[in-house]
């Protein structure tokens, strides 16, 4: 029968522990620490438990703030809207240096929106202190009326298209509102607002348009939306001043 060589030769060594006929390596009195840990697979940090973030479209989690909206602002963004005004409010900063004067925006819209929908959001922008140029306002009675428009596009910081059902059917027919569309579109100056109907439709009767991320009521309410526009196009004092050679 083997014995336990322990009381003879220790078994505080491997060795020792090792050579014992008995344990055989198991280690009496003897231990040695393994090389590594490794959690098993379902082991979840503490500081991570029931810590995780929705990844939903509307989850606070999920929205940022830009660098143009002001720390107390009531409204935040989607990465999709930041990415899509980023370039709009480029073109407000140095437009404003070059041409202080002008509007904040200009309102394109269908000419059935004219008391629904268009002036609703252009109240609420002025309320919000925002120079809007307005057909309603702007263009006096027996002026010529593409003139008058060509003026305002001209004379506007940034322009906003209304999306609603009225103007997709004008835009499908190439009404006036083509023609505002297609001098928006060629700079860095259009934000859709979608109200009513979807970014869908509007890709159906103008791609091109439609390809432009902006604003959208199912997203946001129309006071949100103003409130968005009014942090865009809002610039420092000393933004608007011209620059020197100079600077």
């Amino acid at each position: 029968m083997s014995r336990c060589t322990a009381p003879v030769r220790g078994h505080r060594t491997a060795s020792g522990a090792a050579d014992c006929p008995v344990h055989g390596g198991r280690g009496y009195g003897y231990y040695s620490p393994p090389r590594s840990y490794s959690p098993p697979s379902a082991y979840t940090p503490r500081s991570n438990r029931g810590g995780g973030t929705s990844s939903g479209g509307g989850s606070i989690s999920s929205r940022v703030r830009p660098s143009w909206s002001p720390s107390g602002s009531s409204v935040t963004y989607t990465p999709a809207e930041v990415r899509a005004l980023t370039p709009v409010r480029r073109t407000v900063e140095l437009r404003a240096r070059q041409e202080p004067d002008l509007r904040d925006v200009f309102l394109c819209h269908a000419w059935d929106d004219r008391r629904g929908a268009a002036t609703e959001l252009h109240d609420l922008l002025v309320a919000k202190g925002v120079s809007v140029w307005f057909s309603e306002k702007d263009i006096v009675l027996g002026q010529p009326f593409l003139r008058e428009i060509d003026r305002g596009l001209a004379k506007s910081h940034t322009g906003l298209v209304l999306v609603t059902p009225a103007l997709l059917k004008r835009v499908d027919r190439r009404g006036i509102s083509d023609k505002e569309l297609s001098e928006l579109l060629a700079r860095d100056l259009l934000i859709p607002v979608v109200h009513e109907t979807t970014y869908d439709d509007l890709r159906r009767v103008s791609p091109l348009l439609g390809s432009r991320n902006g604003l959208d009521t199912a997203e946001d309410s129309m006071a949100d939306i103003a409130t968005k526009i009014a942090e865009l196009v809002a610039v420092e004092n000393d933004l608007a001043v011209p620059l020197s050679p100079t600077n």
